[in-house]
């Protein structure tokens, strides 16, 4: 959530912001003007409300020098006019807290201010390539794939390992059965990530519930916006949200406390089932286990001071890295434009890994820098050594990596021209050792 403040300091920055993320100018300045509109309003009504309780202290007072004096009428006036005085302020304060309800509402929607060396763009084709590595691999194990490299499916299904038949009787679409030394890969992957983080990266491992509140998915910006994203489940009286993702139990463990600014950085990562609707992605990526409705990811966040985020940001962006070179799986990290990165987000750098058998990079981590953006919503303060005053921490998440998506990548740079799945070196020590994947 932006700052009502800084929006009523610098309308024109927050206009050319929204602009940036691909509002019209006209809508960019009536989002802005009904703002600072909702915000006069609620400022006004506070400031009459306390000319009233003003008015209403000085009454009382005027009240005991009238009966002092034996004026009964000025006294009886004087008792009126603070009745409708307390009338008044008992309905307003009612009132005031609508319009702060109001307001926070309207500002719950609008998104992150972009950073400035954020590329302006529509979408994904306007993001822009900050590095690549290992491309040397991808013309190295070519031959050794045969005439086309299959898909993962292609692999799994041959393998007998992997089931979409089964898994939609049980579930429906978007689910997947993985057996055996598949099963297998997975766990190692998510274990292999979770000790380099842990032990190489300086992550602090942390098992979260699965299921939240509401309050928790507004903090980290899931709701109200993408409500239809989420998976539900009746509570008591209300609901708990499936996590889309361990950033929301991760980053709101700060919620409603403030820091020590000694403490900072704080960083948190989590192995974790992930439960998304998938809502508007109708027709894509249908085969497969790319896009599910349930998968396994590691997550990784920190909480900063202001001055420690940008810095924080490529060291996580280098911890993600990091995952795939040591599995030795072809990336490129790109900065994503202004119309593709996420809503809560002040900058992205999305890593693409090499899958063979679609012939393209695609998506296995994002990593987001968000500001202070989470923290007004959660607030979740700081207070800076030798101040008086706190501040916002400052939040930033990523995937180190998606170990479902790292499964598909490692099954396809890894085929063999049998079907078979040689295993990276890295992750033979998870697996007793085991240094192929096939039928046998």
């Amino acid at each position: 959530m932006l700052d009502i403040k800084w929006i009523r300091e610098n309308p024109q920055e927050l206009i050319v912001a929204l602009e940036k993320r691909g509002q019209s100018p006209d809508a960019a300045r009536s989002t802005v003007d009904d703002l600072i509109a909702r915000d006069e309003a609620r400022r006004a009504h506070v400031q009459e409300l306390q000319v009233r309780q003003e008015r209403r202290n000085a009454a009382s007072k005027e009240i005991g020098k009238a009966m002092a004096s034996g004026d009964a009428a000025t006294a009886e006036a004087l008792k009126a006019e603070v009745a409708s005085i307390k009338e008044f302020i008992q309905n307003g304060e009612k009132t005031e807290r609508d319009l702060g309800k109001a307001l926070s509402d309207a500002l719950a929607v609008v998104p992150n201010a972009p950073l400035p060396d954020v590329p302006v763009g529509k979408d994904e084709h306007d993001n822009v390539m900050v590095r690549d590595w290992g491309g040397d691999l991808i013309a190295a194990r070519a031959a050794g794939m045969g005439n086309k490299p299959k898909e993962h499916f292609e692999l799994g299904e041959a393998l007998g390992m992997m089931d979409f038949e089964r898994a939609a009787k049980l579930s429906g679409s978007r689910f997947t059965v993985l057996k055996g030394k598949l099963a297998r890969l997975e766990r190692a992957l998510g274990q292999f990530m979770l000790d380099l983080h842990t032990q190489e990266h300086g992550y602090e491992e942390v098992i979260p519930p699965l299921i939240v509140r509401d309050e928790a998915l507004f903090g980290t910006g899931q709701l109200p916006k993408f409500e239809e994203d989420l998976f539900f489940t009746p509570h008591t009286t209300g609901r708990l949200g499936l996590i889309p993702t361990s950033e929301v139990p991760l980053t709101n463990l700060v919620r409603e406390e403030i820091l020590d600014q000694k403490t900072l950085p704080r960083r948190y990562t989590a192995l974790t089932p992930c439960f998304r609707s998938e809502a508007g992605s109708a027709g894509r990526d249908t085969r497969g286990m790319l896009r599910q409705h349930q998968f396994y990811k590691v997550e990784l966040v920190s909480i900063t001071d202001a001055d420690a985020s940008i810095a924080e940001h490529e060291r996580m962006t280098a911890s993600a890295e990091t995952v795939l070179k040591l599995l030795k799986l072809p990336f490129r990290t790109m900065m994503l434009c202004t119309g593709d990165m996420g809503f809560g987000s002040r900058k992205t750098y999305d890593i693409e890994v090499w899958l063979p058998g679609q012939n393209a990079y695609r998506e296995i981590s994002s990593c987001s820098v968000c500001g202070d953006f989470q923290a007004r919503r959660m607030d979740a303060r700081y207070r800076p050594e030798g101040e008086k005053q706190t501040r916002f921490v400052h939040t930033l998440n990523g995937s180190g990596v998606a170990v479902g998506r790292a499964l598909i990548a490692v099954m396809e740079n890894y085929q063999n021209a049998d079907g078979s799945i040689t295993v990276p070196d890295v992750l033979r020590p998870y697996l007793g050792g085991l240094e192929l994947i096939d039928r046998n």
